[in-house]
């Protein structure tokens, strides 16, 4: 239906409505609120093809429903944006361009105590203090 709205919740509206209103001024409540209605739109659409006219023609393409939160974060964090994607794709081929880069140039690390299960240095003892890893 519309607005997201149940047959059932659209009832209960409408019953709040004629208790709130009575069944007399009903009819006049339903026109001025329609009214209303019209007014927000076409102050909005008004509004709209301001913006168009004063942005000029180098944003014509530009679509107003993008600029809704929930659309902007469907398109372009759920992955539906072309340029994010596009973006990704080129980020994602240089960083494995640069990991198979590394991993020719740098040797395979030894093994050293510790992988193999034992301790790499005796109870007590303090392992070695490097200033430039913190």
């Amino acid at each position: 239906m519309f607005f997201d709205l149940s047959l059932p919740e659209i009832v209960v509206l409408l019953g709040l409505g004629v208790v709130l209103f009575g069944p007399d001024k009903l009819p006049q409540a339903a026109a001025s609120a329609a009214r209303f209605l019209r007014q927000v739109r076409a102050f909005s659409d008004n509004a709209r093809e301001d913006l168009r006219k004063e942005l000029g023609p180098e944003f014509d393409g530009l679509n107003f429903e993008d600029l809704n939160p929930k659309t902007f974060v469907r398109k372009n964090l759920l992955g539906e944006g072309e340029e994010l994607r596009d973006l990704r794709k080129d980020i994602n081929g240089t960083l494995n361009e640069a990991a198979s880069l590394n991993a020719a140039a740098v040797p395979a690390p030894r093994p050293t105590a510790a992988a193999n299960g034992s301790a790499a240095l005796p109870a007590g003892e303090q392992p070695p203090y490097d200033a430039d890893a913190t």
